[in-house]
């Protein structure tokens, strides 16, 4: 088995760390004609869990779920666990002074310089541009927070600055150090350079970096077009690739089918895909600066998807996280052997707000699952992999199973042959097979004697303030079975004792089974399941059609495909493409376009591919007018939640790819995967652990109480500001952010906040699931000839 050595930080390497009241500060170059000086101000100290000693005095009030402690007219904290015996009180911030108003004027600083004429006499910059961004919140109080924030202010000059000469930066009025600034565009790290930093396979057939700026109040920075730039090799200094950057986007222009603009300044591409030299490189464009250091390496992809898919198990229920498989020491939550208890409901996932919500009586996500609760245990309940920040687990969290399944079927070498380092990894199946089977043996441990399956296990409410997911004390319960859920499992236990039958054919025969005998118990309850509102009536029967096509190629059985034909058909045309229940669609579409010719009615088969395809190339065409070349599921699709920038949205232009074999879908998948891998105006990966600089405070509970960062966490990332305006965070960062956070572009709106769902948090199936497929195709796929 392959074992990759992986070498990634989490910090930037030019920016000072936030952990330091101290605002240290550094000046940088983003054109001859405009330099940057950046901070960070303000230091956090997150709250840590104590033991609660409790006084005669203190006084427990309860708000929600949360038992607050107020000792003579002061809250302390929440208190934690079962027996309340824990306190968890709040964060402490702390700074040094800073005057970012006056640090926003020309008189606050001079600029000097012996060896340039036009300096020698102290000057003013003739403007200055603020832009200010929260990286960081703590709550100070019960009703207060405070912000670190990262601080950048543009400093327009008088004149250009001159190749090779070294200036002194005074900033007036603060108690700061003067600052030296000594102008090598070919070996200064520049902001306004964007590139990968999880580099490139020598075969890429695509590699690009991109040149732009947002300089906040300033709006944006045009460059002249055409600018040189080359690819320096970092161990001998020499210029590996010459090329002229082109321009790709202009300011306002549209970018997707919704006619929104997300960038709000040019922007260029450098394109250096003829460099095949392995080796370790910047990207530097003339008069500007560097980007961070990449890699061209046969292992590049391999790298990331290492990370991406060990984060699967950074995610894990049910067991203790520990060495030597992480870093990162967890207690085991949610086992039974701990005495957590799962109580039965009576409310299937399907009715709920976390499933389909079929009948539409769920208030939120919770209030008909707590309504069904009964005092019947469920035994041997646990494992999985916790939804997100928080500790469900629900159904569709099988798209990770499916889709590593399908890697490894796609990709037998290397990814059969790939070490993740899990507990599993000693054993007899390739791991990827182990990953998915950690989530498959969960919902198989939830299906009921008579072959229902339950939809999963959720808490009566979110967490408490401040407890983690081993102290849980909400009562915890299991969804009942339900047809929608047991579709589900049924077609990815198929699938799954399809590939064990190729590795360990001994194993297969319990979860084929296990998948017919679910299959059975929903198509006997199939017309009362489809009892529902329309959309959700239109995926079960979307579901039910994968499944059955899953149990077709398993068995050969062609009771299935007719199966799968009849619901099918059961969907009416105007439903499909509908974002609600396109995701099984696109399954079958690529399940079925991969059958062989004797198997398939081939006019269906031929229906199926094009639609594939359509699909596909509107996701081409979206990375041809989008700003940094991202793409989406569907061009009208906002930009959010589980279709944010933060993960790359390259399946389809994968699959099409697979099916084809055409550049055309393979380019623009490695054009897709650019802007989350690091190349956007942030320099920043959105995966945890990942590169230069990747999301410090994702919205992970555990994390957030411990301090223990999880690596391969892939978070929503940038949102759509216009779609989401009316959100109630843009609210809170009016005030915070300067611009007002509304008034940023909205590929700048990752704010490393912690508390914020729709950028800060992620779920298995989305973000991941959608970043580890992206990866680990272009892990797994054949060199280009």
């Amino acid at each position: 088995m392959l074992t990759f050595l992986m070498a990634c930080t989490a910090g930037s390497n030019w920016l000072p760390s936030a952990n330091s009241a101290q605002p240290a500060v550094t000046v940088a170059v983003v054109s001859p004609e405009v330099i940057v000086v950046s901070l960070r101000q303000g230091a956090i100290t997150h709250a840590r869990q104590e033991p609660y000693r409790p006084q005669p005095q203190d006084k427990l009030e309860t708000s929600g779920n949360d038992t607050w402690v107020l000792r003579q007219g002061q809250v302390l904290g929440t208190l934690v666990s079962a027996d309340q015996s824990v306190l968890y009180g709040f964060d402490s911030y702390s700074e040094e002074p800073f005057n970012a108003n006056r640090a926003s004027q020309p008189h606050g600083y001079r600029i000097q310089s012996q060896g340039d004429p036009s300096y020698r006499q102290p000057v003013m910059p003739t403007e200055v541009y603020r832009k200010s961004k929260p990286i960081d919140t703590a709550q100070v109080s019960r009703d207060n927070r405070r912000w670190a924030m990262e601080h950048r202010f543009y400093l327009r000059l008088p004149t250009p600055l001159t190749l090779g000469q070294t200036y002194q930066l005074q900033i007036t009025g603060q108690e700061l150090p003067p600052l030296a600034l000594v102008y090598q565009p070919d070996r200064q790290i520049s902001e306004a350079v964007h590139v990968s930093a999880l580099g490139f396979r020598p075969d890429d057939s695509l590699k690009v970096g991109f040149l732009s700026t947002w300089m906040g109040t300033g709006g944006g920075l045009s460059y002249p077009e055409g600018l040189s730039f080359q690819v320096i090799d970092e161990a001998t200094n020499q210029v590996a690739l010459s090329g002229k950057a082109s321009r790709r986007y202009r300011r306002e222009e549209v970018e997707d089918g919704r006619d929104r603009t997300y960038t709000l300044t040019d922007v260029d591409q450098l394109d250096f895909s003829a460099l095949t030299q392995p080796g370790q490189y910047r990207l530097c464009v003339d008069t500007v600066g560097c980007s961070n250091s990449f890699a061209v390496a046969e292992n590049s992809w391999q790298q990331a998807f290492y990370v991406a898919a060990r984060g699967f198990y950074h995610q894990r229920s049910g067991i203790a996280l520990e060495p030597p498989y992480t870093d990162i020491e967890r207690p085991r939550p949610f086992h039974p052997d701990d005495g957590v208890k799962v109580y039965q409901s009576t409310t299937g996932l399907i009715d709920t707000g976390n499933g389909l919500n079929a009948q539409g009586t769920d208030e939120g996500n919770f209030a008909n699952l707590v309504k069904g609760k009964t005092d019947q245990v469920v035994a041997n309940a646990w494992g999985g992999y916790f939804d997100a920040g928080d500790w469900d687990r629900r159904i569709q969290h099988l798209d990770v199973a499916r889709w590593l399944l399908e890697l490894l079927e796609l990709f037998p070498a290397p990814l059969g042959d790939m070490t993740l380092n899990i507990p599993e990894s000693a054993n007899d199946r390739p791991d990827l097979l182990d990953e998915a089977l950690w989530g498959v043996d969960f919902y198989r441990r939830l299906q009921t004697p008579e072959g229902g399956v339950r939809g999963g296990i959720e808490s009566a409410e979110h967490p408490k303030r401040g407890e983690t997911s081993w102290q849980e004390s909400l009562p915890v319960m299991a969804y009942a079975p339900d047809p929608w859920s047991s579709y589900i499992y049924a077609g990815v236990a198929a699938r799954t004792a399809r590939l064990l039958e190729t590795y360990v054919p001994d194993q297969a025969g319990g979860y084929r089974d296990s998948a017919l005998a679910a299959m059975a118990w929903a198509e006997a309850r199939h017309q009362a399941g489809i009892q529902a509102q329309e959309w959700p009536r239109h995926r079960i029967e979307t579901d039910r059609a994968l499944a059955a096509l899953e149990l077709y190629n398993l068995t050969g059985d062609r009771l299935w495909h007719d199966r799968f034909v009849a619901a099918r058909s059961a969907i009416p045309a105007e439903a499909r493409g509908d974002y609600r229940i396109a995701t099984p669609e696109r399954e079958f579409n690529f399940l079925y376009s991969r059958l062989p010719a004797d198997q398939v009615d081939a006019a269906l088969q031929a229906e199926l591919r094009a639609s594939l395809l359509a699909e596909a190339d509107a996701a081409v065409e979206t990375g041809e007018t989008t700003a940094f070349g991202w793409t989406k599921v569907l061009p009208t699709t906002p930009v959010g939640w589980g279709d944010g920038l933060g993960a790359p949205k390259a399946q389809i232009l994968l699959r099409a790819h697979a099916l084809t074999g055409s550049d055309r879908y393979l380019n623009a998948a490695l054009l897709a995967c650019q802007f989350s891998a690091g190349a956007n105006p942030d320099n920043m990966t959105y995966t945890t652990g990942l590169g230069h600089k990747s999301p410090q405070n994702p919205l992970i509970l555990d994390q957030r109480i411990t301090g223990d960062l999880l690596p391969g966490i892939t978070l929503y990332g940038p949102i759509d500001n216009d779609f989401y305006g009316s959100e109630w965070f843009f609210d809170v960062l009016e005030s915070v952010a300067v611009p007002p956070a509304r008034q940023w572009p909205s590929v700048e709106t990752y704010f490393d906040i912690y508390y914020v769902p729709n950028i800060n948090e992620f779920t298995v199936m989305q973000s991941m699931g959608d970043t580890a497929y992206a990866w680990g195709y272009l892990a797994g796929r054949s060199a280009s000839k």
